[in-house]
């Protein structure tokens, strides 16, 4: 219980600090909002206008507490180019982006630990070195690279899938695996070296030494204790996965939070951007804390400690 105040505190802080730091970033920028908004073709009284309704023409400090205390309500403006509550449209875009993230964590998850168990059964092999070099390709390539391929094979070349996301299941298969390659990757690269550590532990001598062949000792064993670190870091990739799919929906056309963060940026909306931000944040700092509480729960020696 202690620890769960303890990071829900932490939290709070962080959640101050993200919107503190991106509410001046916005402001230092070159440009006027208000002046973007209109034109050029437009009175300086129409402009002070604006500017009075938008609340530009405050302090700053009052400026940002206005907002934090709007926020605290679910009140997270209104988008200065869209005329819509900031709440309304990060609300309706969640679903794509919540697609997308469970589609790709479906495949990391799944190619990842298939990859990493059967590299660390099948060590110094072939197969090991095949799915080793799957998994470094994952880690290395840009996701806007893997994107742009997986369209060029699969949607030009093949034409077995389709180049753009229309909203079926899919369509959403080349965006799930353009996001999720990364993570399979280091999902596999993770459990491997997990699960080759825990092989050389004192109780596994023993389960051999009683007669228990390979296979059994991994998975009644091995498997169990070297699932701690990768399933940690799955419950990190999943939240990640959530507020990190910008590349991914822009290039794949998904009206999710990270096309609409492309375009609050572009249109130097500010209301929009801070929103989408903050929403994104609390998705990171929420998956901290259920990783942090999984693993306490599934190792003991923390549970303890706490």
């Amino acid at each position: 219980m202690k620890q769960v105040i303890s990071r829900l505190a932490s939290m709070v802080i962080v959640l101050i600090g993200v919107i503190a730091l991106i509410f001046i970033m916005l402001r230092i920028v070159p440009g006027d909002p208000v002046t973007i908004l209109l034109g050029e073709h437009y009175s300086q009284e129409t402009i002070d206008r604006l500017t009075q309704a938008m609340n530009l023409d405050k302090p700053m400090i009052e400026q940002f507490f206005y907002y934090i205390t709007h926020a605290m309500r679910g009140d997270l403006g209104v988008s200065y180019t869209m005329k819509r509550p900031v709440t309304e449209l990060i609300l309706q875009a969640f679903p794509y982006t919540l697609r997308l993230a469970l589609m790709g964590v479906a495949f990391a998850w799944t190619i990842g630990l298939i990859s990493g168990i059967i590299s660390a059964i099948t060590q110094n092999k072939a197969t090991d070195r095949l799915f080793m070099t799957f998994s470094l390709a994952g880690v290395s390539l840009p996701i806007f690279m893997s994107a742009l391929l997986l369209q060029y094979l699969f949607a030009f070349r093949w034409k077995l899938l389709p180049l753009t996301s229309s909203g079926s299941l899919v369509s959403m298969i080349l965006p799930a695996i353009a996001l999720g390659w990364n993570s399979a990757g280091t999902i596999a690269r993770i459990s491997r070296s997990s699960l080759l550590d825990v092989m050389q532990a004192d109780y596994i001598d023993t389960a051999r030494a009683k007669g228990l062949s390979k296979r059994a000792v991994i998975l009644r064993h091995a498997l169990k204790n070297s699932m701690l670190p990768v399933i940690t870091m799955m419950a990190l990739q999943f939240s990640s996965m959530m507020s990190g799919a910008v590349i991914t929906e822009s290039i794949f056309s998904i009206p999710g939070i990270g096309r609409l963060a492309t375009q609050a940026i572009q249109n130097r909306d500010m209301p929009l951007l801070q929103g989408t931000v903050l929403f994104t944040t609390v998705l990171v700092i929420l998956g901290n804390l259920v990783a942090d509480l999984l693993y306490s729960v599934l190792d003991p020696r923390i549970r303890k400690a706490v």
